[in-house]
């Protein structure tokens, strides 16, 4: 009996001992499959990721330097004058200087921070010529094609992808003619409504100029660029930037703003005052898309030779194309720029939507990145151009307001239009000024009105 039970139990620890070494075998073997499927989900990614190159080095003494003379200009140009948005300045790709102010809502609680998405209004420009560069660049289309070879009813002879690229088609700014001719501001506007109003109504429209004749900045040419990238891709606009750039780059918190994007971040007047959308919120490719200070300085890193685009689609792009007119401005495609006697030049890009303000400077030769966004209107996000003098002698760089996006008349002329305006907006404020002084002070009258007609003809 006895030896009964302890072959027995020999036998029941036998099978202990084998269960336990299944057991041990089970386990190794579940590892290895979720080792094997954890480095499939890593490596499927990697397919569609483009990996940028790492930052360059920076001397510690020169970044301190850097960064001090950022602060202290943010701290008395922004942040003083009620400022509300995000700031980044980079060198290398290293980010030398970041702050963020204010709430994303203006009196809420809420701060802004480097995950706060944020209107870019025309820096989206950037992102529609370089999708329409990459569709040229993979050879889905020729930027020398008319745009009616794509858009067979469209009756504009001379208008090519270049001259939409360049601002140089002639044609009207949509977000005056539309509204002027009648289109009911309750109904919003998208982009085929653009396109089908300068098909239908040519012959009622005013300001439509001789194609490649000269600059006139229009917001019309990119939102029909919008619909070549879907006619030529075959995917949504929003689709194809999401695939080529913003999913490939990693850029989570960029975006393009349509009627599905849920809750997004809103803007103010320069009194605090929430401005609410218009019919003119739903056209795309001139503005819409929402982004941070962080994506888009991945965005300027992609932007270099080898990554997404070739030599020459670059060198199209920074290309200098309307030269009526002497002057450190002028367009590429899709990008401003200002080419200094010093042989600097600046690539970039502002912005202003609603009570949203976009500074994107890129400063190519330096390595340097400039980036403001605001969503409460600021003139100061527009001196960001100033801190280029950090980096080089990118001298007489100045002030310049994003009028596109204001409802003046588009001026039809071969001078840049932020000149125009400008210009006409200080004769006006003189003469108002002498008008004034000419009642009480009538001896000299007739000298200052001769001063006033001398400053005028210049």
């Amino acid at each position: 009996m006895i030896s009964f039970f302890c072959s027995l139990y020999n036998t029941q620890k036998s099978i202990s001992r084998y269960k336990i070494a299944i057991t041990r075998y089970v386990i190794i073997f579940i590892s290895i499959v979720l080792v094997a499927c954890n480095i499939s989900s890593k490596q499927e990614p990697a397919k569609n990721q483009i990996e940028l190159p790492n930052p360059g080095s920076l001397n510690k003494k020169e970044l301190e330097r850097l960064r001090i003379a950022c602060e202290n200009w943010y701290l008395s140009v922004l942040k003083t004058k009620g400022f509300n948005g995000g700031i980044l300045v980079a060198k290398k790709g290293n980010i030398i200087f970041e702050a963020y102010n204010g709430n994303v809502h203006l009196n809420g609680l809420d701060p802004l921070n480097d995950s706060t998405s944020l209107h870019i209004a025309s820096v989206s420009k950037t992102f529609t010529a370089m999708a329409t560069l990459k569709l040229w660049q993979d050879g889905k289309l020729n930027i020398d094609d008319q745009f009616n070879k794509y858009f067979p009813s469209f009756n504009y002879p001379g208008v090519t992808i270049r001259t939409l690229l360049n601002h140089r088609s002639g044609l009207p700014n949509y977000v005056h003619f539309m509204e002027n001719m009648g289109w009911d501001k309750r109904i919003k506007i998208n982009n085929e409504d653009i396109l089908n109003f300068l098909i239908i109504k040519k012959k009622s429209i005013q300001n439509i100029g001789k194609p490649d004749k000269g600059f006139s900045y229009c917001n019309t040419n990119f939102a029909l660029l919008a619909l070549l990238i879907e006619n030529v891709s075959g995917k949504k606009y929003s689709d194809y930037l999401q695939e080529t750039f913003f999913t490939p780059l990693q850029m989570n918190h960029t975006f393009l703003y349509n009627k599905d994007s849920g809750n997004v971040t809103m803007s103010y007047d320069y009194k605090g005052k929430l401005i609410p959308f218009n019919f003119l919120d739903d056209v795309n490719g001139d503005k819409n898309i929402y982004s941070t200070p962080r994506d888009l300085l991945t965005w300027d890193r992609a932007l270099t030779e080898g990554n997404l685009f070739n030599k020459k689609t670059l060198e199209e792009a920074y290309t200098p194309y309307s030269n009526e007119k002497p002057g450190i401005r002028n367009y590429g495609l899709g990008w401003r720029m200002n080419n200094y006697p010093s042989g600097k030049k600046m690539i970039y890009h502002n912005g202003w939507w609603h009570g949203n303000n976009a500074a994107f400077i890129r400063l190519i030769q330096d390595s340097a990145t400039i980036i403001v966004l605001g969503n409460k209107y600021n003139r100061g996000v527009y001196h960001a151009k100033d801190l280029s003098s950090l980096f080089g002698s990118y001298f007489g760089a100045g002030e310049e307001d994003e009028l596109e996006a204001s409802f003046s008349t588009v001026p039809k002329s071969n001078t840049p239009v932020a000149k125009v305006s400008q210009k006409k907006r200080y004769t006006k404020k003189k003469v108002i000024t002498n008008k004034k002084r000419k009642a009480p002070i009538k001896k000299i009258a007739p000298k200052i009105t001769k001063k006033s007609n001398k400053k005028k003809s210049k």
